[in-house]
């Protein structure tokens, strides 16, 4: 077998770019970042789910600015937000006026820790350049970083159709899709030296290029970065909802990951309605530490059931113990530091269960169809218990809990000492 399939290749070298405090490329692992679909004009919902965002654990948050309203409201949402002790870099998502509100808002320019530039919508004809430098100027007085973000679905015409004019009059002409990669690819890197030629430097430009199907995104990101050493945002724009986003999304990030690519990612999902925002944000979590980047909450491993495991007790157990994780990372990040590295089992059956528990740092062994209904507890790799009776559950989260206090607690105050 490959050693790549064990290890990620390595890194792609990217310049690293302050974003708020945030390090985005360079020696910095890959961050998670997310945007918020409230109107950014309502303080009270944009507030709300900013926070949300953050407390479960994106790093980064992303906020239309698209009038002058929503420019108006930034400085007070930035202001509410440190109020409740929430200190997230924000980014503001500008597109056709951006160059107009930043410099009739200038509170909105210094409360934005970035500013998002689509070199396909800036401006047409004439006015692109213009507008295009007007803000990267503002980036500039106000010290701030630029992500230059290209999207096929707005894509500079202009330069689409020379490449494609270029491309029917070669001998051997590329196809449409091809001339379309190329022209993505060509438009970030050629905005991003326009930005340094205006005088932004390097280690304050991020790029990325949204595309919707997950091979043009591997290919193009693959191709920026055999170009370049921008820091790089990776992400499959419109990808969908639920499994299908998440499945395409994972599919094209991973194999992009595993190749070194990326500083930075976002999983744009489109929300069930009524669904949760921060849903966009666990995925993201879970990408980077199922492949081994970044560990962020305490795994839960769990079998999937079978013919041995026809009680639902696991399923139940197995759940609760992942929702009261996720729900608790917030303040156990603080509490209890080295608590996301913690590795829990809970087993269905005799088969896999003691041995997977073992392998634990705490595991419960639950009894299969048929088994006798015992539940041997394992922690550190050896048998610490057997539970019995109907409270089974309730008596191993109580333990779980306990483990977690003795283990991490001290660590924390042996750091303190």
């Amino acid at each position: 077998m490959s050693d790549y399939l064990s290890e990620p290749l390595e890194r792609h070298r990217t310049v690293g770019v302050d974003v708020g405090g945030v390090m985005v490329g360079g020696d910095a692992p890959v961050v998670v970042q997310s945007m918020t679909n409230t109107d950014t004009a309502d303080i009270d919902a944009t507030v709300a789910q900013v926070a949300a965002l953050h407390r479960a654990g994106s790093e980064i948050v992303r906020i239309t600015v698209d009038r002058d309203e929503s420019a108006a409201a930034v400085p007070k949402i930035r202001e509410r937000l440190e109020r409740l002790g929430v200190f997230v870099p924000l980014v503001g998502d500008f597109h056709y006026i951006g160059h107009k509100l930043l410099a009739d808002h200038p509170a909105c320019a210094e409360a934005l820790e970035k500013y998002r530039i689509n070199p396909g919508n800036v401006g047409f004809r004439e006015k692109r350049d213009r507008q295009f430098t007007e803000i990267v100027e503002m980036a500039i007085r106000h010290d701030k970083p630029v992500r230059i973000g290209v999207n096929w679905g707005s894509l500079d015409q202009e330069l689409l159709t020379r490449l494609m004019d270029e491309n029917h009059e070669n001998g051997a002409p590329l196809t449409a899709r091809e001339v379309t990669r190329e022209a993505i690819v060509q438009s970030a890197l050629l905005s991003a030296d326009l930005a340094e030629d205006i005088g932004l430097p390097r280690s304050k430009i991020i790029l990325s290029a949204k595309v919707s199907q997950v091979q043009d995104l591997i290919a193009v990101y693959t191709e920026m970065a055999r170009r370049s050493d921008h820091a790089l945002h990776l992400g499959l724009t419109e990808a969908g909802m639920g499994s299908k986003g998440i499945v395409a999304s994972s599919a094209a990030m991973g194999i992009l990951l595993q190749q070194g690519i990326g500083d930075t990612i976002r999983i744009s999902l489109t929300p069930e309605p009524g669904g949760d925002r921060t849903r966009e944000v666990q995925v993201a979590q879970e990408l980077l530490q199922t492949m081994g980047f970044r560990q962020f909450l305490p795994v839960v491993a769990a079998c999937p059931g079978c013919g041995r495991t026809t009680s639902t007790v696991f399923q139940e157990l197995a759940r609760t113990i992942e929702d009261d994780l996720r729900r608790q990372m917030p303040v156990w990040r603080d509490k209890y530091p080295g608590v996301e590295n913690l590795k829990v089992a809970v087993m269905g059956c005799i088969v896999n269960g003691p041995g997977e528990s073992k392998h634990a740092d705490i595991g419960i062994s639950l009894p299969g169809t048929g088994e006798t209904p015992a539940a041997p507890i394992f922690i550190d790799g050896k048998k610490a218990a057997t539970l019995r009776g109907p409270n089974i559950a309730a008596d191993f989260q109580a333990m779980l809990a306990d483990y977690i206090e003795q283990r991490f607690g001290q660590e924390k105050s042996l750091k303190a000492s």
